[in-house]
């Protein structure tokens, strides 16, 4: 039975992380929490980035921008995904599905542009540190967050537009958490193949180009980094990058384990496990991992919090 674009199909069922009924408040106790760090971390970061005046630099500029990414694409997810947990239909419409993949994908595809703009923000301080001001304006800036966002936005409503205008068949089951591409993509029987290109090339790309930028910025970085003579400057250079490279091999290597592994039947299992460590656990981890591995920040905080108990007092 098909459902043309036109009468629309009927709700979809996202069958969620697991159909287990002992599972599904255990599970909503560990993502709540997880949301909840989530929120906290962030929002404090984008807070404290904003207040304390020595952290008006590129770096946390882009800390900043990556921290608004990170609770957007959780905030796009968890909150549904919560409700899903403690209610017996996990029901999702037709535009509300459509509105949310848009949302999930403009997001990624952010976090995929800010992290290349990052590495490239730490190879000018480390390779051109005594033009780093001249070179890292706030015009360029904000040009290497700006134009990734219209990119996003871009491909936040062209596939929404290409999948809602296809015609779904049979099923309306989606296994998977939340409204995703891939899943929705057996679902559909007219241009299907013409879609499923279109996902597969623009994926690659937004893969694949932010990660050479990534790999090519280190590799300068290191390169520059052995040169140094002296070995304080070496770990000066290496605790610069440390938090910047420890948030790009989490990200990367759960994306680039998601597209490497051979199809199986358990992939869509592993999938789901993947996806719940990208969408949701990564925008957890990254303010926990700026703020523990620098003395910038926890000063930062330190300042902001004494200047708002003087205030209070």
């Amino acid at each position: 039975m098909g459902h043309s674009n036109l009468t629309g199909p009927p709700d979809f069922i996202l069958l969620g992380l697991t159909r287990l009924p002992e599972l599904q408040l255990p599970l909503f106790g560990i993502f709540l929490s997880i949301y909840t760090v989530t929120v906290v971390g962030n929002l404090g970061m984008i807070i404290l980035t904003k207040l304390d005046a020595r952290l008006h630099t590129p770096m946390y500029f882009f800390i900043r921008h990556l921290a608004i990414i990170d609770l957007g694409n959780s905030t796009v997810i968890c909150p549904k995904m919560l409700v899903n947990f403690v209610v017996d239909h996990n029901t999702i419409s037709y535009y509300a599905y459509a509105l949310q993949m848009a949302f999930f994908i403009m997001f990624i595809v952010s976090e995929l542009s800010i992290l290349s703009a990052m590495a490239y923000d730490r190879y000018v301080a480390i390779c051109h540190p005594l033009l780093y001001g001249a070179i890292m304006s706030q015009t360029r800036c904000q040009a290497l967050v700006g134009i990734p966002y219209l990119y996003s936005s871009f491909q936040a409503l062209l596939f929404p537009i290409k999948y809602f205008t296809s015609t779904f068949c049979g099923s309306n089951i989606i296994s998977h958490f939340y409204c995703d591409v891939v899943p929705l993509s057996p679902l559909i029987c007219s241009q299907a193949q013409e879609t499923e290109l279109l996902t597969m090339l623009f994926s690659a790309f937004n893969l694949i180009s932010s990660l050479l930028i990534v790999l090519l910025s280190y590799v300068l970085i290191l390169s520059a980094i052995c040169r140094m003579k002296s070995a304080k400057g070496r770990r000066k250079a290496f605790s610069t990058c440390a938090s910047h490279l420890t948030v790009v091999v989490v990200f990367y290597g759960t994306l680039l384990f998601m597209y490497v592994q051979p199809k199986s039947a358990n992939s869509l299992e592993t999938n789901k496990l993947a996806s719940v460590f990208y969408t949701l656990v990564i925008p957890m981890l990254n303010p926990l991992i700026y703020s523990f591995r620098n003395k910038e920040v926890k000063n930062a905080f330190h300042r902001v919090f004494k200047q708002r108990c003087k205030l209070c007092v």
